[in-house]
């Protein structure tokens, strides 16, 4: 048995405490555009959030050109958002803001 989707006040809860995510249309994901400096610092924030994504064993969708990286969260096998998207974009906020290693928490 795989993670529990969240009802819409837990989604709408989690969404209150974070900056900038938005919640799609039909509920089942959540969105972000990164920007950075560059496509150096985008590429060490991907990899960083890559690192993480292994470690919680949950990927996000993910586009980059330059220093643009645009992510969608979303559980596949629970059909909408889990605590595991929202842990994830933690992560992906922390490191967006250089605040990550310990080993990458």
């Amino acid at each position: 048995m795989g993670p529990e989707k969240l009802d819409a006040e837990a989604v709408a809860d989690h969404l209150h405490k974070m900056e900038g995510w938005v919640l799609a249309e039909d509920g089942a994901s959540i969105w972000k555009a990164f920007r950075f400096k560059n496509f150096a610092e985008a590429f060490s924030f991907m990899t960083q959030c890559a690192l993480a994504a292994e470690k919680l064993d949950h990927h996000p969708e993910w586009f980059n050109v330059y220093n643009r990286v645009d992510v969608t969260l979303s559980t596949h096998d629970a059909n909408g958002l889990t605590e595991l998207d929202f842990k994830l974009a933690a992560k992906m906020d922390r490191a967006a803001t250089g605040r990550m290693p310990d080993h990458l928490k």
